[in-house]
């Protein structure tokens, strides 16, 4: 989802959603290695029974890692996929589903984004190869040795995953062997229901699995209760696992962990950037220093109901002129998220999540519902006579907030130069008084003085005097780029007249045309909101709806916005074909996964649509600071034109390319042993497979735990007992001897056109045990883990659970990360048994945490290292008192003095987000904020 501070901000104001996975890990045996048993308990003390993967946010780290060395060669890359796939599953361990889903062909909304991120991605790949050509160069020229560069076909285009390559076709070959695998092979999948859509399937993953839980929440045996495990790290899934109003939702997905190593483009190493390599092969950069190796994620669960808990207070409102309902004021909340951004339309230029966005909003929701009548959303449907109120309030607020966002800057401009001017002075002043040579005597009587080894370091001290000195010369002379930003804007919102600006700088729009123009944009942009919403809630209502802009309205211009015309059923559409959307966002520099016929209308300069295929494209900043946060200016694709052209080169695919351009089924895998195994036997009982796939049946919920669908014979299916040859170049992966595992098509239940799936819990859905304390729910009180010691074993200061940090990273050092102190930024949950053994902290109560427990509380001995256990690290590592590390630090928790969106973000690298401690001055509510990133 197009909100990179969601999560941040989600977990800042309500981090009692967050707790670390519990892992198993494969254990060692006389030399042997014993794989997890998933067919036991959950480790976590809590039992899932439905397990849906979004499988791009698994495929693409495993394919092109960026912290660590990316595998090899393809087959390395299914392993590495494999093996992540097995870690999701020995955590989590469902019992009922697996819904693996693949991104197929887009809606024409989301396939925009999808088209700028590939000619960004193309764009990025030739200015870095032009860069560490530049580097080699550099390098070789100074006598310093490099490993060989890649050879162009060793290169990953991360572009190829995309539905219609032929690394997806492969990928898919790969992922169904994967499955029969481990249906006859691991007994913790064996009473499984797998279902595999793959990227012949239309959709993005994440709706495709939606489409799946609204389909079996309408079927009459399905279990209001079934307990869900979603795992992908988009924003948007957190809004999607609200939308269905399922009372037990969960999200896993990996921890990040800040400044991890990447290998260094030029030799392979980890623990430096191309910019200060060393120049060295690898086995010579390995003697000098040994590389740094990337350690394995950690994951955590995003708890869905505790949400629902927080904004059941968060959204709590008295007095009003209608019935109350929680769901209804859920809906309105995710609705009011999109503004703030999404994967279809551009954020408002008001809305700023750092700044707070979704609290103003929701502050404006809150007072504007009591004159609306009724909520502002029903089931994906908007009533944007409502939402006009809204807008229009927050449109009032436009000007301020554009001139307080204006002062924020300069006040950190001003802080950040000051800073950066007495680090400076400090070095030189540092490095002056140790210097030896004093006022007044010459270099050479002071030499005589001294012995050879402190004339030399003597030397060398003026040397870095004198380079100190040139350093601050040159960032003297050299041009702010702030200044420089400040000059490139030229819409400049915190001056009078920057509606005119903003129109005429973004769209182009003449100050006579700047009257209706808005309107028009704001109008399309409504319809977006209902577009989203409904995909949301119901599905996609269109597959060729786009916002054809590339920059929002702002919010003053949503004015009549409820006379907007939001009707999506008026005609059928149908999405594109893959290699039609290969064409559609695919930049020229990607044609080598096109079929070779279709190449040249990317690039011969006589081809009726070339000008969808720019080399070169503007990036407009839009007032940020970095490249990555801009507006990629690139055309829109005409479909139209598109297809028409494309209609002329079709004859022209090989049988392969066809098979890959259709829109393909859902696929269905059981062990022989299940009770489903017989229905779909039946089947192919009629003769052979080629002969029977126009038959299907209907899914037995007495059979399938209650899920339903039909089923459909299917020509690439294995019988059970036949042998499934490997696809993979691989020893481990070997031909599944008389494999027991049955499968055929697969199509969720069909309801009519126009169906409305209900916002609402099931009847006889049992919401979980309340997990938030009343204390925790207290109007300016802020979360603050409970560390043990204190008054009646409460919460402990900010500044305390900081000054912990240092022996939780001591902790965690020696013991690795899988061992690590699980009091982390998340909350005191109970450590592991190996931290349990090694520091003799047995529990008194449960080894693990409950996902429905307190997730501050722990009944076992505090976490927190004991005084032994710290003068023992103290001894190990040399480190001062834990009473010094209060003095150190705890000025620094008192200052904070940026604003959010120029903080840096020290989680990603990148500007964003407060850096941590403190905001404000020392006392009051501010002072108390506990931000666990």
């Amino acid at each position: 989802m197009g909100v990179p501070a969601f999560f941040r901000w989600l977990s800042r104001k309500f981090p009692s959603i967050v707790v670390h996975c519990v892992e198993e890990k494969q254990r060692e045996v006389d030399g042997e290695t014993v794989p997890v048993d998933t067919s036991r308990p959950n480790p976590n003390n809590y039992e899932f029974d439905n397990l849906y993967l979004d499988m791009n946010g698994i495929i693409h780290p495993c394919t092109h890692p960026e912290d660590k060395p990316a595998p090899r060669n393809e087959a390395e890359m299914f392993a590495a996929i494999f093996e992540y796939m097995d870690r999701i599953f020995a955590i989590v361990r469902p019992r009922r589903v697996i819904y693996m889903a693949i991104d197929g062909v887009a809606p024409r909304a989301k396939m925009n984004q999808q088209r700028s991120r590939r000619f960004r991605a193309a764009k990025e790949a030739r200015e870095k190869a032009i860069e560490l050509d530049r580097l080699r160069s550099e390098l070789t020229a100074q006598g310093m040795t490099l490993p060989p560069p890649k050879a162009p076909e060793e290169h990953f285009d991360s572009n190829c995953i995309t539905p219609g390559t032929p690394f997806m076709a492969r990928l898919a070959v790969a992922l169904r062997y994967y499955i029969h695998d481990r249906l006859h092979n691991d007994p913790g999948w064996r009473n499984l229901q797998v279902f595999l859509s793959d990227a012949n399937v239309p959709g993005e993953g994440e709706h495709k699995i939606m489409d799946f839980i609204r389909r079996q929440r309408a079927q009459p045996a399905h279990d209001p209760n079934t307990r869900h495990c979603l795992c992908g790290a988009d924003a948007d899934l957190i809004m999607l696992g609200l939308a269905t109003h399922e009372p037990h939702f969960t999200i896993i997905r990996e921890e990040f962990v800040p400044n991890k190593p990447r290998p260094c483009d030029l030799c392979g190493q980890l623990g430096h950037e191309a910019k200060d390599c060393q120049g060295l092969a690898r086995d010579q950069a390995a003697a000098e220093a040994p590389p740094v190796m990337a350690s394995e994620a950690d994951f955590i669960f995003i708890r869905l109901h505790v949400l629902r808990e927080y904004l059941q207070r968060e959204l709590k409102m008295d007095g009003l002129p209608f019935a109350y309902d929680f769901e209804r004021a859920l809906d309105d909340w995710v609705f009011m998220c999109f503004f703030v951004g999404n994967d279809f339309l551009p954020h408002l230029p008001s809305l700023e999540i750092r700044e707070g966005a979704i609290d103003r909003l929701v502050g404006i929701y809150k007072r504007a519902v009591y004159q609306t009548g009724g909520w502002v959303t029903d089931s994906g449907h908007v009533h944007l006579d409502r939402v006009q109120l809204i807008m229009r309030e927050l449109g009032q607020m436009e000007d301020e907030i554009f001139k307080r966002r204006r002062s924020s800057e300069m006040n950190f401009r001003r802080r950040r130069k000051a800073d950066k001017q007495a680090k400076l002075r400090h070095t030189m002043m540092e490095r002056g008084m140790a210097a030896p040579l004093g006022s007044g005597r010459s270099s050479g009587a002071a030499d005589q003085q001294l012995s050879s080894g402190q004339a030399i370091r003597a030397l060398m001290r003026e040397s870095q005097m004198e380079s100190l000195q040139a350093e601050r010369d040159r960032q003297q002379q050299q041009p702010d780029s702030d200044e420089e930003a400040d000059a490139r804007d030229e819409v400049r919102l915190w001056e009078d007249g920057w509606r005119h600006r903003y129109y005429s700088s973004k769209f182009g729009v003449a100050p006579q045309d700047s009257r209706d123009f808005p309107l028009l944009v704001a109008s399309h942009y409504v319809r977006g909101l209902c577009w989203v919403l409904r995909y949301y809630y119901q599905g996609c209502a269109s597959w060729t709806w786009y916002f054809p802009y590339h920059y929002s309205p702002f919010a003053s211009d949503f004015t009549n916005v409820a006379s907007v015309d939001v009707d999506f059923d008026k005609t059928a559409t149908e999405p594109f074909k893959p290699l039609e959307q290969l064409m559609a966002v695919f930049p020229a520099a990607s044609g080598s996964h096109v079929p070779p016929s279709w190449r040249g209308l990317m690039s011969d300069p006589d081809s009726p649509i070339i000008d969808f295929y720019p080399i070169d494209f503007r990036v407009d900043l839009n007032g940020k600071k970095f490249a990555w946060m801009g507006v990629a200016l690139l055309p829109f694709v005409d479909e139209a034109r598109l297809l028409k052209t494309l209609e002329s080169v079709y004859p022209s695919l090989l049988p392969d390319e066809v098979e890959r351009n259709v829109r393909g089924p859902d696929r269905l895998f059981v062990r022989s042993t299940h009770p489903a195994a017989a229905l779909i036997q039946r089947l192919y009982a009629a003769g052979k497979k080629a002969q029977v796939e126009d038959i299907e049946t209907n899914a037995d919920a007495s059979l399938t735990s209650g899920v339903g669908g039909i089923y459909k014979p299917d020509k690439l299916a294995y019988q059970p007992g036949d042998d499934v040859p490997s696809p993979i170049a691989l020893p481990q992966f070997k031909t599944l001897a008389q494999c027991q595992v049955a499968s055929c098509r697969y199509s969720d239940p069909v309801f009519p056109r126009g169906h409305v799936f209900p916002a609402r819990p099931l009847p006889g859905a049992r919401p979980p045990p309340a997990t938030l304390r009343p204390e925790d729910l207290e109007p300016g009180r802020q979360w603050m883990p409970n560390l043990g010691p204190g008054p009646n074993g409460g919460h402990r200061p900010r500044q305390s659970f900081d000054s912990a940090g240092p022996m939780r990273r001591m902790a965690s050092a020696e013991l690795g990360s899988a061992e690590r102190f699980n009091t982390s930024r998340y909350g005191a949950v109970p450590p592991p048994q190996l931290m349990q053994q090694q520091h003799r902290m047995q529990p008194s109560g449960r080894s693990v945490p409950n996902l429905h427990h307190q997730h501050n509380q722990w009944p076992g001995q505090s976490p927190y290292p004991s005084q032994q256990q710290q003068q023992h690290y103290q001894r190990q590592f040399q480190q001062p008192p834990r009473h010094q590390f209060y003095q150190q630090q705890q000025q620094q928790q008192y200052q904070s003095p940026y604003p959010p969106q120029y903080q840096t973000d020290w989680r990603s690298g990148r500007g964003g987000g407060r850096g941590g401690g403190y905001s404000g001055g020392g006392g009051g509510r501010e002072s108390r904020r506990y931000q666990p990133y």
